[in-house]
């Protein structure tokens, strides 16, 4: 009897030294440096169980065994919690840490970004090229409706999802600028605004110009001039792109079209582009000036001029710098 004691005693004991020896092993594998040696991107389908993501972390490389994140994630209750998405581990992550990393939904950050004046049709090609995203952009929107900005996004978020943010990011800044505006402008709407900050958005790409340039079509449109510019006449006749791919001619400026603002009064049908913030500011807050002309100087910028004298030596002088 006493031989029996002994040997279940003994069992008892090589059970427990066992135990202790799996824990201390198993508390090894979960907090020492795992086996990653450089900084590697994985992405975690939706869907995935527990199980999976570890076969795909240990397939990889970033855990060592598989068993042990799942066991790991299942004793410290966040089994549960681990998200889909793209993630990226940096070398000798700890199981622990790439759990956790799971759990708080760390990915990667991706960007996209808008330039200012595209039209929506050259932003929704940006868009759809974007790599990461998913799903079509099945109504496209209309001409202005979007802000020109850098946008965040993560693996997976869907491109319609990315259209509705940026036209809402768009309609917060119009009203903001609207509610901010200088008085008495020739506008009757938000919408006008935008439609002549499309338009000065194309005129220049100078920082700094943009309030001169809508001064002087703010102050054309309060003496009742046609805006007569180029940018709203090359639109009319490639609204796709609002390019064309040869000189504008004196035949275009004579083709009436909604947006020919050489043949109609006052502003365009619609934006000829995506304005960007600091466009549509212009707008609203001009610069105070009597100008009513400007004419490229041959450096990327624009003369001004408050007489029609004094513009049409300024377009001579144009004329004789663009001959060489």
């Amino acid at each position: 009897m006493a031989r029996l004691f002994f040997w279940f005693l003994g069992l008892v004991v090589v059970a427990a030294g066992l135990a202790v020896g799996a824990y201390v092993w198993f508390d090894r594998e979960v907090n020492a440096p795992g086996p990653l040696l450089v900084a590697t991107t994985i992405i975690i389908q939706p869907g995935s169980g527990t199980p999976a993501i570890a076969r795909v972390l240990a397939g990889l490389g970033v855990v060592r065994y598989p068993l042990v994140l799942e066991l790991e994630a299942r004793r410290s209750g966040k089994a549960r919690a681990l998200k889909p998405g793209e993630y990226r581990f940096e070398p000798g992550v700890t199981v622990t840490a790439a759990i956790d990393k799971l759990v708080r939904h760390d990915v990667v950050a991706r960007f996209v970004t808008i330039p200012e004046g595209l039209t929506a049709g050259e932003a929704m090609s940006i868009l759809g090229a974007a790599p990461g995203m998913t799903g079509d952009i099945k109504d496209a929107p209309p001409e202005g409706a979007i802000l020109p900005e850098t946008y965040r996004y993560e693996w997976g978020d869907t491109r319609e999802t990315l259209v509705a943010r940026m036209k809402t990011a768009r309609a917060a800044v119009l009203k903001e600028l609207w509610d901010a505006r200088a008085p008495n402008l020739p506008l009757d709407s938000p919408e006008q605004a935008l439609v002549l900050a499309s338009v000065v958005e194309k005129e220049t790409g100078i920082a700094a110009e943009r309030p001169r340039v809508a001064a002087v079509f703010i102050n054309r449109l309060r003496k009742g001039i046609r805006l007569q510019s180029d940018p709203t006449v090359i639109y009319g006749l490639a609204p796709k792109t609002g390019a064309l791919d040869r000189a504008i001619t004196r035949a275009d400026l004579d083709q009436a079209t909604p947006y020919n603002t050489y043949v109609i009064d006052g502003l365009p049908a619609g934006p000829i582009c995506n304005p960007g913030r600091a466009a549509i500011a212009a707008v609203l807050s001009p610069a105070a000036s009597d100008e009513l002309y400007f004419v490229a100087d041959g450096s990327g910028g624009h003369v001004f001029a408050t007489t029609l004298e004094q513009h049409n030596r300024n377009v001579a002088a144009w004329r004789k710098l663009n001959k060489h």
